[in-house]
């Protein structure tokens, strides 16, 4: 890719002398230079260093590295020795690290440059991966022998091969006339014995090292690299201690820990048998390389014998939506701004999972205890554990009936095969939950949905909204009753005549949908929206249908300007069965 008036020589090809420097070049790199410029504030004629968006870079160090056991043994190293290098760059929680070895070491402890980096106003949602150099008019080699990348896995390059790539180091003398090559040669009889006895040893050394690690298969490779050593684990939870225990679950506990210095959540759970194993472990695999800011974030996996797969997810601090929602302090109750703000990123992350991704994603599982909610109190959907992944040439691969009672679609429990209608019923019982701050299942009580329906029959929409929100700054009163008009659209009967998660999320942002035909909203929405026996089990003749119009609806933002000024700061898997909404 040709950067246009860029310089070669000491611009790299990246910048010239009017563009270094300027923040609209959304340039992030790290810089291995053996010639010393004062024009760029250079110290050396041999250093690695970071640079954002200019040549002067943001931090710098002389190339080498720290070895020994604990990294407290300083090794220099000279880029133009024509030796080869291994580098990795991890960016992780806004620390930059770039660590370097000579090919075939393994990766020191310590790194070369770790610093802290705000990279938020340089990287944009699609940036270019590669590498650029310049020699000007000295003569020197750069090589690249091998490389690889990854935005979720920082142990992929560890998979390298790097001990066996040509060597380009020229000796200064030729060997054979060197008093080594002759020492060597004399006495290589007398050593071969010697150093054949210590290969064997190494080698008994090194199979019983192995014996004593967990056994990888082949297949476990093709899925995700990224599986975390079971030490690794236990260590972070202290062993799965019970005071680590934040939740319990159908398919195991949840636990706190902390790896490797970061927060998470750990989740085991037991599959019977190897092929169910090697299954889930395929779709969690595929599931895990998606990245969305609504999603909980997949951060690898761990098997033991037995059939008990451990998960390991990224930590929500502020738990799930349903313990904000329905039975809580009124310290911990949601504002209506923030239930607004919470379904537009549940939406917005099923629509990711539907259209945004290689191949359709069904959750299959959507509900309020299924949405956790992060420090700053966005939203993210987790538990895949009943999610699919749906190719659009094939039906989807079960026939099971699986969800939960009071959000699973009519037509799933008739036919048994999931779509992505059914996640839209699911979400229309996650709105109307959020607005009514009621559980869509209550002992000896109308279902929700049915409940709801009656009310707005009787015209009486506005007492299905929960009572704790009336009294608030920031309610609104037709915003809510428009928002239990759109959770009734997406639980609809007939599954032709729900929206989709697109047109969901434009209404949810106030966006008037253009791209959908005539046919698909007019007669078949308001279709659905002026047959109110469809909606309810009970028959009536009544007449009173009071719904708004679909386009009504689009044209309508479901937030209002205060809404607009709140702060809003920047999977863990069930066996397939069906559980009691609660």
């Amino acid at each position: 890719m040709a950067v246009n008036g860029a310089l070669s020589g000491n611009y790299l090809g990246l910048f010239n002398r009017s563009t270094s420097g300027n923040s609209s070049n959304h340039v992030f790199a790290v810089e291995f230079d053996d010639f010393r410029n004062e024009e760029f504030n250079e110290e050396n004629d041999n250093h690695v260093g970071v640079d954002l968006n200019s040549m002067i870079s943001e931090y710098s160090e002389p190339a080498g590295f720290w070895g020994g056991r604990e990294g407290e043994e300083w090794e220099d190293l000279k880029l133009a020795d024509g030796r080869n290098y291994q580098v990795w760059i991890e960016f992780e929680d806004s620390v930059i690290n770039v660590t370097m070895a000579p090919a075939g070491k393994k990766k020191p402890r310590r790194p070369l440059i770790s610093k802290p980096i705000n990279l938020s106003w340089v990287l944009l949602d699609e940036m270019y991966v590669g590498f650029s150099g310049s020699t000007g008019r000295m003569v020197d080699y750069c090589r690249i022998l091998a490389w690889s990348f990854s935005n979720t896995n920082f142990s992929i390059g560890d998979a390298l091969n790097t001990k066996h790539l040509p060597v380009y180091v020229h000796p200064k003398t030729l060997l054979f006339r060197t008093n080594g090559f002759i020492i060597g040669v004399t006495f290589g009889a007398f050593f071969m014995g010697g150093f054949c006895a210590l290969v064997f040893f190494c080698s008994l050394f090194k199979t019983r090292k192995e014996e004593k690690q967990e056994n990888f298969e082949d297949w476990e490779l093709e899925y995700w690299p990224h599986r975390i050593s079971y030490q690794e684990i236990c260590d972070a939870t202290s062993g799965f201690s019970e005071e680590k225990v934040i939740g319990i679950g159908t398919s195991g506990k949840v636990y706190k820990g902390v790896l490797k210095g970061v927060v998470v959540a750990v989740k085991s759970i037991n599959h019977e048998t190897q092929h169910g194993m090697r299954e889930f472990l395929a779709e969690i695999s595929s599931l895990g390389r998606m990245k969305h800011r609504n999603l909980v974030g997949f951060r690898g996996w761990s098997k033991r014998k037995g059939g008990k797969l451990i998960l390991v997810y990224d930590y929500m601090e502020n738990e799930s939506l349903d313990k904000r929602i329905f039975e809580c302090e009124e310290a911990m109750l949601l504002s209506w701004e923030e239930r607004v703000r919470v379904l537009q990123n549940v939406a917005d992350g099923i629509l990711y999972l539907h259209e945004g991704w290689e191949v359709e994603v069904l959750h299959r599982d959507i509900k309020a205890c299924n949405v956790l909610l992060d420090k700053d109190m966005n939203a993210r959907l987790g538990d895949f554990g009943l999610a699919r992944l749906h190719r659009q040439e094939h039906v989807a691969d079960t026939t099971r009936v699986i969800g939960t009672l009071g959000y699973m679609a009519p037509e799933l429990v008739r036919i048994g095969r999931p779509t992505a209608a059914c996640d839209v019923f699911s979400f229309g019982v996650l709105v109307l939950e959020v607005v009514c701050g009621r559980r869509p299942i209550i002992a000896d009580q109308p279902p929700l949905v049915d409940w709801v329906f009656s009310l707005i029959e009787k015209g009486e929409l506005n007492c299905a909204i929960d009572e704790r929100l009336k009294g608030q700054s920031g309610y609104n009163a037709e915003e809510s009753e428009r928002m239990l008009h759109l959770g009734l659209l997406c639980v609809g009967d007939d599954p032709v005549s729900r929206p989709t998660m697109r047109q969901v999320v434009k209404t949810l942002e106030g966006i008037k949908c253009t791209e959908c035909n005539e046919e698909c909203i007019h007669l078949g929405l308001l279709g659905k929206i002026n047959s109110a026996a469809s909606w309810s089990k009970s028959s009536t003749s009544s007449s009173y249908v009071n719904y708004p119009t679909f386009d009504e609806i689009l044209q309508t933002k479901f937030y209002s300007t205060a809404s607009l000024s709140v702060s809003c700061p920047s999977p863990q898997p069930q066996s397939e069965f069906v559980s009691e909404g609660r």
